[in-house]
């Protein structure tokens, strides 16, 4: 064997132990669980958190833990839970972080191509509440990660490959075909339904009540369900009446047109004496106007003989209360029996009061004695 072909065999074998070296070597060696090198200042007494993930993908141990971009702590460990299949990462933040208890946490990247990290702040979808403490969990309902380059690509790869692209150009060219001519029209359709949107948008209060007042109407409607079934049926035989009387209900629509012709005829025909008759009433209307209340009193008299308005009050039940005013002075009594020129009676002094307290009257004269007046005499009892 000459020199030549020791040296091809020493190469090869070289070769091939390197191959072997390299082989047996990738069981043990994995750059993916190198930690990284340096860490974040922890202080003194950082507390422990477990955040809860789905998939961590290439996160591994002393990778950041920042809160709005600043670096407060450190991936601990990564383990896999066996009760949830979940993958836990510890986390070691430092002691002066303040973050609430219902903190949210994502797995986001440095860079398109570097390194992965934790990144932890208040909730997105509810108020922030307690405070994060040691040994506290956050659980993976709170937890969410980027997507990765190669999840984008092969999503945009399905998109290019097997979804709609290639049609975008048929559906331009057919789009420039339907509008081709009628640009004018189409800027005018787009304009009505921006005005629409914008009408609908300002009536939205307007609308939601109505809405609301449906939904009242239909909640009204179904307690009422019983109801209206009853009426519906007991309606039935109603309609089945009114179905039997409509000849009866036609006959009488025509003849109800027929008197309403016969009553305009009338109408139209007495309408120049209708109006002079209320011309002619005019004056007597405006006098008894002027008249005021004094017709109304005088009728409380007239029209209620013996009693009058103001004697019903008297009247209680079986017995009446009545007030009388009788004037029993002699003197007046005969001065309105006799004329006036009559010298009055002298009436017997206080002295010759028989018995005290009693006034003794005279004999009053004679009908036949007492002077006639005229109009008075068959009064007296005079002669004719």
């Amino acid at each position: 064997m000459n020199r030549d072909s020791w040296r091809r065999v020493a190469s090869a074998g070289a070769v091939a132990g390197l191959v072997g070296l390299t082989a047996s070597g990738c069981g043990s060696l994995s750059l993916q669980g190198v930690q990284l090198p340096g860490g974040a200042n922890l202080g003194s007494e950082p507390y422990q958190v477990t955040v809860e993930f789905r998939d961590v993908l290439d996160l591994v141990p002393q990778a950041s833990v920042k809160v709005n971009n600043v670096t407060v702590g450190q991936v601990k460990t990564v383990t896999l839970n066996t009760r949830n299949w979940l993958a836990d990462a510890h986390l070691e933040i430092n002691e002066n972080v303040v973050l609430p208890a219902n903190a949210d946490a994502q797995l986001k990247q440095t860079t398109l191509l570097g390194e992965k990290y934790v990144e932890l702040g208040p909730p997105s979808d509810a108020p922030p509440q307690g405070r994060l403490s040691n040994g506290a969990t956050v659980p993976v309902a709170r937890t969410n990660r980027f997507p990765e380059v190669e999840e984008l690509f092969g999503a945009l790869s399905m998109l290019l490959n097997g979804g709609g692209i290639g049609q975008v150009q048929n559906i331009a060219a057919e789009l420039n075909k339907a509008l081709d001519g009628h640009e004018a029209d189409t800027r005018a359709l787009l304009d009505d339904v921006n005005t629409l949107t914008s009408t609908l948008d300002g009536q939205k209060d307007n609308i939601t009540r109505a809405l609301d007042g449906v939904d009242k109407l239909s909640a009204n409607l179904v307690a009422q369900r019983g109801n209206l079934d009853s009426v519906l049926t007991d309606l039935q035989p109603g309609l089945a009446v009114l179905n039997e009387q409509r000849p009866q209900l036609v006959g009488m629509l025509a003849a109800l047109d027929k008197l309403s012709g016969v009553a305009t005829d009338v109408v139209n025909r007495s309408h120049d004496d209708l109006v002079a008759d209320l011309r002619a009433l005019r004056p007597t209307l405006r006098e008894l106007a002027r008249t005021g209340n004094t017709l109304p009193n005088s009728l409380q008299i007239f029209a209620t003989p013996p009693f009058t308005d103001s004697a019903v009050g008297a009247i209680r039940g079986d017995f009446m209360n009545l007030n009388t005013k009788v004037d029993l002075n002699i003197q007046d009594l005969l001065d309105n029996l006799l004329n006036a020129t009559t010298p009055p009676v002298q009436l017997p002094s206080p002295a010759n009061l028989v018995p005290p307290g009693l006034i003794t009257l005279p004999k009053p004269p004679l009908a036949s004695e007492a002077p006639r007046l005229p109009g008075l005499g068959g009064l007296l009892g005079g002669g004719r």
